[in-house]
């Protein structure tokens, strides 16, 4: 499994660091359908966090259905991943573009700073390799 890295200093809850951390192996291929997940108190021990909360973020991932824990045998990356209604989809993008960027140009960014740092994130999520919705929809822009 992709390495977890959590900080208890962040404001975000650690259970929802190890999810945000998971969703993202997912997207960006590094975590694929049918991969087991280490078991939820190894990477307690890893992190050094309790193992209820390693088991939260792992039964909060179940309930959205990115994972699924089979009993006796671990839990792993669902083989049909949950689909999102692209409507949906849209409005909960529109909603995260305008929180990014009032927080962006509040604190005196430009939209080309604010770019790079989607690039950056981009790159960071793909391992630098354009995932196929990504590049499909990038070269459709360029020509």
């Amino acid at each position: 499994m992709t390495q977890i890295i959590v900080n208890p200093s962040d404001e975000l809850p650690i259970y929802r660091q190890i999810m945000r951390q998971i969703m993202e192996a997912i997207a960006g291929g590094r975590l694929r359908q049918g991969d087991k997940l280490t078991s939820h108190r190894e990477l307690a021990e890893q992190l050094v966090v309790a193992p209820l909360t390693v088991k939260k973020a792992y039964d909060e991932l179940e309930l959205l259905g990115y994972v699924e824990t089979q009993r006796g045998r671990g839990t792993f990356v669902c083989l049909r991943l949950p689909k999102i209604k692209p409507a949906e989809l849209h409005a909960r993008l529109q909603t995260a573009a305008r929180k990014l960027l009032s927080e962006a140009y509040v604190g005196g960014l430009s939209w080309e700073e604010v770019e790079e740092i989607l690039r950056e994130a981009d790159r960071e999520i793909t391992g630098g390799s354009l995932s196929s919705a990504g590049g499909a929809r990038r070269d459709k822009e360029k020509s």
